[in-house]
């Protein structure tokens, strides 16, 4: 079959989105959507009430609908030129990580912009990219143009807790709403860096899997007096110590193999598997985006929280720790039978939350069709694969088959510390990059 073409466009009967995805995104950070962890979810049904009418006013017909009280997704099917073709999901989640207003230099929920940029909790993960997304399909529905194969838009809820009451929930109890979607495309990846002085975008065709883990241990309690050698403090101690501590290997993935090949190319250093430090030479030459890179040469596994005791002079029975592990595509049974190793004889280890790991091909229809965008915009910027440290909701659309993509596009400034932000203090986005990203997005819905 011949590929589509988009459908022609006709004058544009209000702004572009150019032209407001600035506002939009200004205004969903103004929705205090913080995620704690709780199944509370406050301010999740009032900005996805806002996306409603955001989609409605020009004419689409979204759907939507809550998990649990107050934890509401919304998405709508946009009909393509090609409706036989495979759907593509552009999604975004609503929630974020609670901000302390102490900490900021702004409030993290007015929104403020200056300077050329939007500063407020979300501004990066990912209301950003939520306001592209919204104001490229306003735009295309106010002009009557339809993208070039289906697309299923969808904002999720719960995304920083895992997605259990967002995408996790939409998947398992409402999988209609994705028939025949074989690909995502959603945050974390398609922005610039700086490299050896030539501007590169890194496109995430990878995430690390992930694995949230409760230890406890029991033991006699008694006196603190008293010689004890049964103590469950000590041996949660010594198993987190241990895991805390454990030097794991380095390990090369496909997608992070490729990666530093084109940093090699970038920069003339020599890329060698067997040199530790000419691999660290190279994430380093990725300046702030090393932060993200550099967790993916290896699994991770962080304490994260200790609880014991209620007496300084009374030895409890019973103690509990979390870590954070992270692990590489592939990799899965070799990072839990590690873990098990450390965590000893004396300590369990109980599941709080577990989902893949993703690797995705680097090549392809839909990578060609995202790099094209790109570089219609940016001619010469390189474009790079690679694997996000964290996770996103494409973990959960792995489950109905549909290989996701992070493809978030900003042209960003050399000097912004841009993955510095994720779930940090003053986040903030340049305007200029949110125009950016809608003109190449609005190119690949029309072509990919």
């Amino acid at each position: 079959m011949p590929a589509a073409t988009p459908a022609p466009v006709t004058p544009s009967t209000g702004p572009t989105a150019a032209d407001e995805v600035v506002d939009i995104c200004r205004d969903l950070i103004r929705f205090d959507t913080s995620n704690y962890g709780d199944n509370e979810g406050p301010g999740e049904r009032a900005s996805a009430e806002h996306v409603m009418g955001l989609l409605t006013e020009v004419g689409l017909d979204p759907e939507l609908f809550e998990s649990s009280p107050g934890r509401a997704n919304v998405v709508v099917r946009l009909p393509g030129v090609d409706s036989s073709r495979p759907a593509l999901v552009l999604h975004g989640h609503l929630d974020v990580v609670p901000a302390r207003a102490d900490d900021w230099s702004v409030d993290p929920f007015g929104a403020e912009e200056r300077d050329g940029l939007i500063w407020g909790r979300g501004a990066v993960d990912m209301k950003d990219m939520d306001a592209m997304i919204l104001s490229v399909v306003r735009q295309m529905a106010r002009e009557g143009r339809r993208p070039a194969r289906d697309v299923v838009v969808a904002m999720f809820a719960d995304e920083e807790a895992g997605g259990t009451w967002g995408a996790r929930w939409a998947v398992d109890n409402r999988p209609e709403l994705f028939e025949g979607a074989s690909e995502a495309i959603s945050e974390v990846g398609g922005f610039s860096v700086e490299v050896d002085g030539q501007r590169a975008y890194l496109l995430q065709t990878a995430e690390k899997g992930l694995s949230w883990l409760r230890l406890a241990s029991g033991g006699r309690a008694g006196h603190g007096s008293q010689v004890n050698p049964d103590n469950a403090v000590t041996h949660l101690a010594e198993a987190v110590a241990r895991i805390g501590r454990h030097p794991w290997p380095l390990q090369l993935t496909p997608t992070v193999r490729a990666l530093l090949e084109g940093v090699a190319q970038l920069t003339g250093l020599p890329f060698d598997e067997e040199d530790p430090e000419g691999i660290d030479r190279l994430v380093a030459a990725l300046g702030p985006a090393s932060r993200f890179v550099g967790a993916t040469l290896r699994h991770t596994s962080n304490p994260s929280q200790l609880t014991a005791g209620y007496k300084a002079n009374v030895i409890p029975g019973h103690a509990e720790g979390t870590i954070d592990g992270r692990f590489l595509p592939g990799h899965e049974d070799e990072f839990v039978r590690t873990i098990t190793e450390l965590a000893g004889p004396h300590v369990s280890i109980e599941r709080i939350h577990h989902d893949v790991a993703l690797e995705a091909p680097t090549t392809g229809a839909l990578v060609d069709a995202m790099v094209d965008a790109l570089h219609a915009e940016d001619p010469g910027a390189t474009v790079l694969p690679y694997t996000l440290s964290g996770g996103t909701d494409n973990k959960s659309l792995s489950r109905l088959g549909i290989t996701g993509y992070g493809f978030a596009p900003l042209r960003l400034t050399p000097d912004l510390d841009f993955s510095g932000m994720f779930h940090g203090v003053d986040e903030r986005v340049p305007t200029d990059a949110l125009k950016f990203g809608t003109r190449v997005l609005d190119r690949l819905l029309g072509t990919c």
